[in-house]
């Protein structure tokens, strides 16, 4: 009910927050916590983006190579700028997985006239298309007399005309799941201190 309470036009998007699908989430919770912290990210954005990307299942396997709940390749795990093997292996895969969206926020994204956020949103963009396709969507911005430091309204539109929805819905899957466990965890956080209130009253 949260869910579809907060987003009406569900077609392209599943519900997080389904019993079986909190259960996934909480098996690989401490990982993601894990290497969040690590990384310097909200794990929930993790937990968003392994959504997005395999449905929390590490299982999946996708034809262009990319493997495991954050659907990253071995030849871009292997890399030196990830430096980590056997990806079959979920703590191996969610580690390579934040590790490359850290080196992308980095290495791309850490102008200072880039606020957080919209760091984190072409962060995003560029595990979905590539940096260099996202750098030309921001150059494509520009010319448009768009932001080029900003995504939503700005530099997803010309993302649209580059290289069509996939990438703009990617980053708008992401949030929309973030928004979904972000609300989830924070009723269950006012519920249970509203309980133990009300058991220290008595």
């Amino acid at each position: 009910m949260l869910f579809q309470r907060y987003y009406r036009n569900t077609r392209w998007i599943k519900n997080p927050l389904q019993p079986g699908e909190q259960d996934k989430l909480m098996r690989v919770r401490g990982l993601m916590e894990k290497y969040a912290t690590q990384y310097h990210f909200d794990w929930l954005t993790i937990a968003a983006q392994a959504y997005q990307e395999s449905g929390l299942d590490q299982s999946k396997r996708n034809p262009s190579g990319a493997l495991g709940i954050m659907q990253i390749r071995p030849t871009t795990a292997a890399d030196t700028m990830v430096a980590i093997t056997s990806i079959e292996q979920l703590e191996n895969n969610i580690h390579a997985g934040v590790k490359y969206l850290a080196w992308i926020r980095d290495r791309y994204f850490s102008d200072a006239e880039i606020l957080p956020q919209d760091r984190l949103f072409f962060s995003l963009a560029a595990y979905n298309a590539g940096p260099a396709k996202v750098r030309r969507m921001r150059d494509k911005a520009k010319a448009m007399g768009l932001d080029s430091n900003r995504w939503f309204g700005n530099v997803e539109q010309a993302a649209l005309r580059l290289v069509g929805q996939e990438t703009v819905r990617y980053v708008r899957n992401i949030l929309k799941y973030y928004t979904a466990y972000r609300l989830a965890f924070d009723l269950q956080d006012a519920s249970q201190a509203a309980i133990k209130e009300q058991t220290s009253v008595k």
